[in-house]
């Protein structure tokens, strides 16, 4: 993720400051509404941040809704932000699949004077007020960092990644720099656009056609993982080193049967659950003028990012992980 609109990727401003809200009921008004605008909202990722969103919601006694594509869609993302936007909200959380395509919709709206915050995926050439969500480039050094264990600092490298989203491009930058002194090399990038049969049907065609030796999967991104795993015990491919992304049920299958050495943590649950609280904060003690550039401000009302924190987990760990409490 980017913290500032002119920041290079990586540089990690911490924010320590918890902000809390007297959520009482007289506070609300009934009409009081938030949005978190995704895309693959479907997937076990997002799902997890729309429960954190309810939750959060149903304690604050706020309406919520989580909107946006089922299917890896910019474009369809954009048109469920301005839809959002057109019902005026109090508030809206967005993770940009497509930051330069987001930036406009997100300007236009911070005018209008509805506080737009980026979770998960930053647009962080926009207006918005700050960033919730992973510190993208140390988890990518975390994975990177597992992986030149794994490998014994040499090898060759299968990315699968979506180059035009943000946090995927911290990630990798991480792992670019985990590897930088090393003898491992990413032979080969796959863009996946964020599509798990794409995902599988590309690394079947790179075991059965490629004739480079290939000893390790790198995936940024959270379906690519099982994907890979699966075809590498459907051809009886043993001895490659898996690194995935994120938590869903078919990644920590094959974490426990050995196939993915690990997989990096995220907790879109925390981010959305805590993002509402900081969006509704934000709605009832706007800061002015709301389109200022924050991040050059030292006494600013508002952080520049919130990093919700990120784990390595392999089979050891694997029994430790924790579900929320509701």
């Amino acid at each position: 993720m980017h913290y500032t609109r002119k920041q290079a990727p990586g540089i990690v401003l911490g924010v320590a400051v918890l902000i809390t809200c007297s959520c009482s009921e007289s506070r609300h008004a009934p009409e009081e509404k938030y949005y978190l605008v995704a895309s693959n909202t479907k997937i076990a990722y997002w799902q997890a941040a729309a429960n954190g969103l309810s939750s959060a919601g149903a304690k604050m006694g706020i309406k919520t809704e989580l909107v946006g594509p089922a299917t890896y869609d910019p474009k369809a993302q954009r048109e469920a932000f301005q839809k959002a936007v057109a019902a005026k909200p109090s508030g809206i959380m967005v993770s940009a699949a497509d930051p330069e395509m987001m930036t406009a919709d997100i300007n236009l709206a911070i005018a209008a004077g509805i506080p737009v915050i980026t979770m998960d995926s930053d647009a962080p050439s926009s207006h918005r007020l700050f960033f919730v969500g992973t510190n993208n480039y140390q988890a990518g050094l975390t994975g990177g960092r597992t992986l030149v264990q794994k490998l014994g600092r040499k090898g060759n490298l299968v990315v699968l990644t979506i180059p035009a989203q943000s946090n995927l491009i911290d990630r990798l930058k991480g792992y670019q720099d985990a590897i930088a002194n090393t003898e491992i090399k990413i032979v080969q990038t796959v863009d996946m656009h964020g599509d798990a049969a794409f995902a599988f049907d590309k690394t079947m065609e790179i075991i059965e056609k490629s004739n480079m030796k290939i000893d390790a999967f790198v995936c940024t991104e959270a379906s690519g993982g099982a994907q890979v795993a699966e075809v590498l015990d459907r051809k009886k491919v043993q001895g490659k080193v898996i690194i995935a992304m994120d938590t869903d049920e078919e990644t920590l299958k094959w974490i426990e049967k050995g196939a993915i050495a690990a997989t990096i943590g995220q907790k879109p649950f925390t981010m959305a659950y805590y993002g509402l609280h900081l969006l509704d904060d934000l709605h009832h003690n706007k800061p002015l003028p709301l389109d200022g550039d924050w991040a050059k401000v030292l006494e600013a009302f508002v952080p520049v990012a919130v990093d919700t924190g990120s784990s390595l987990i392999d089979q050891s760990s694997l029994k430790l992980m924790q579900k929320p409490t509701k």
